[in-house]
Parts: C-alpha cells; structure tokens; sequence
C-alpha cells in the first residue's frame, strides 16, 4: 500500500510497531516520501496528526489465531486503539479517516451477505473489528469523513510476506509437499488478491466525500467466493505440478460468501487478480527464492517467538511495554 500511494506522489507518515522489521519501508527509494514513526495506536502522541489529509488505519493484531492468543489486548487494540485514533483524528481537524475492518465480521451465514446483513463475529479479532466500526462510524459528520472497508480474506506475494492466509497457506504446502490439506471443505469465504485491496483502498482516497461518508464497503468480488475445498482445487489446478489433495472438515463456524454489488456500483471496484494469477505468482516466487517461510512469515508463531525470547520482548517493547 505505502509503495503505491508514494507513487501517487503522496507523502506518508507510517505509525506502527514494526515487529516484523522496517528493513523493506526504510530503503533509499522511500525516504523522500515516507516517516517512519515507531510507537502504539494506544500511547502515540496526537501531534503527529498534524497536517494530515487522511488516515488509513490498519493498526491490530491481525488475524483470529493472533486474536485468540490474548483476547484483552485484542480488544484494547483494535477496538479502543483504533477508537482513539478516530476521535483523535476528528480532534486534529483530519479530513478523512478510513477503517481496515474485515469479513470475518459475519461469522456464521446463511445465503450471501451484503453491507446490510446482520453479523454475528465469532472471534476476539472479529467482535474487535465490529466494535471499531460502530465508534468510528458515528463519529462521521461534515467535517470528519469516516468509511469502514470489510476485506476479503487476502493472498498474494508481498514484501512483508505472510503464510498464514489460506491460499498462501495452500501454494507453501504443495511448493515443500507436492500436496494440499484442507480440514474444512465445506467453509465458505470471500478471497482478495492484495493488489486489488490497494486499489480500494486508493479508490475511497479519491472518492467523493458524497460517496463514502459513513459507509461500510465489503471489499471484493463474487467470483472469489469459494467453498475452501473449491480454493484448494482451484490452486492446485493453477500450478502445473502433481499434487494430492486431502480435504477434510473440522469444527470452524466461520463460514460465509459476501455480495460486493455496493463497492462495484458505488466506487466501480473490479477486482483484476484472481487466485490462479496468485497462485502462479506466488509459486514462482518460492521457486525463485524471492520469498521464503521464515517465521515472520508466519504471524502467531512469530509473535510467540517474541514473547518468549528475552532480548526480542526488550528489542520490541516501548517503555517496558510489549504488547
């Protein structure tokens, strides 16, 4: 996303804890364009706020496994962090303010959802998400433009690379294997190449204020919803290899297929990547050693590792403070 809004000739001041590193974001190519200020959603100090035209808050613990590891903190985070950001922004006379909120909000449900359907989050991650989305849309008004964007579940290669979304997952696991595990077939999500969320993201940037102000968009297209056992036959078959499948279920309630009729009508959002393209994509990489699993790869072992490494809780913390 930084890349691609600097390209756009914006200039960027990224907040975050950096625990899987700055190496990519403190490259030459970006210092013109990009501060790096390492510090807490729940701590930072509001004048860092100044002369900002926009907020794009991406700020949590990032997925339910990570949310289920400490459910408080999950809350203090994403729900009361990410409050505070918003009401400190609208204070900062920040036009704009938009909400990275997720999917996984629906939980359990039957048929398709739209922006309009009753949620049911299942997980500390996604009632986090859900309770974000009620203070920071009610803070909407003339001056203060707040959007809140449902991602997809996400895939593709990126240079903070991650293994522990479900087509990244698949493509790692026939790469090393030459096989596919699937334990819940028949669970249902919406998927989202990240290019295509960096495109919405940049078209509620530049949308009419008339367009987006106080509105929930889930983000991506009917074509991706898939059945996981459907996701897995759909990247082996996008990968000239020979490889077994074996799908299973298991016991995970989240299941859910999304309508994205609002964000096409309203924005003209047409998703360019499918999972085939990611799929490829991805492999190849691996194939070339451009990307490897190492374990900031994988979000929960790595924030594990952290906590239970002496000298990476003292490298991270700020003031004393971990997580």
């Amino acid at each position: 996303l930084i890349p691609s809004l600097i390209e756009d000739d914006h200039n960027i001041k990224c907040l975050d804890r950096f625990f899987f590193g700055n190496k990519f974001l403190s490259s030459k190519q970006f210092e013109e364009n990009l501060e790096l200020i390492r510090d807490d959603i729940r701590w930072f100090d509001p004048k860092i706020l100044q002369d900002v035209d926009v907020v794009i808050d991406l700020a949590a613990l990032s997925n339910d496994p990570v949310g289920e590891l400490n459910p408080e903190k999950t809350y203090e985070i994403n729900h009361q962090g990410r409050a505070r950001v918003a009401k400190l922004s609208k204070e900062a006379g920040v036009p704009r303010y938009i909400l990275a909120s997720s999917a996984s909000i629906f939980g359990q449900v039957e048929g398709i959802a739209d922006e309009n359907s009753e949620v049911f989050p299942l997980t500390a991650y996604s009632k986090a998400n859900r309770k974000a989305e009620i203070d920071n849309l009610a803070l909407n008004d003339e001056e203060f433009t707040v959007t809140a964007l449902r991602f997809s579940s996400l895939f593709g290669v990126s240079p903070r690379m991650r293994f522990d979304m479900a087509v990244n997952e698949m493509v790692l696991e026939l790469y090393k294997t030459k096989k596919i595990t699937v334990r819940g077939k028949t669970n249902q999500r919406p998927f989202l190449h990240l290019k295509d969320a960096v495109n919405a993201y940049k078209l509620v940037l530049n949308a009419s204020k008339e367009k987006i102000a106080g509105q929930i968009f889930n983000v991506g297209t009917d074509e991706q919803n898939y059945k996981i056992g459907d996701l897995a036959e759909e990247v082996a078959k996008s990968i000239d290899v020979n490889c077994t499948l074996e799908l299973g279920d298991n016991k995970d309630h989240r299941s859910y297929f999304t309508s994205f009729k609002k964000i096409q009508d309203v924005l003209s959002f047409s998703p360019k990547f499918d999972v085939a393209y990611g799929a490829k994509e991805m492999f190849t990489a691996l194939e070339n050693h451009e990307i490897n699993d190492s374990l900031e790869t994988f979000t929960l072992k790595w924030y594990k590792h952290i906590i239970s490494d002496e000298h990476l809780s003292k490298e991270f913390s700020i003031d004393g403070k971990l997580l």
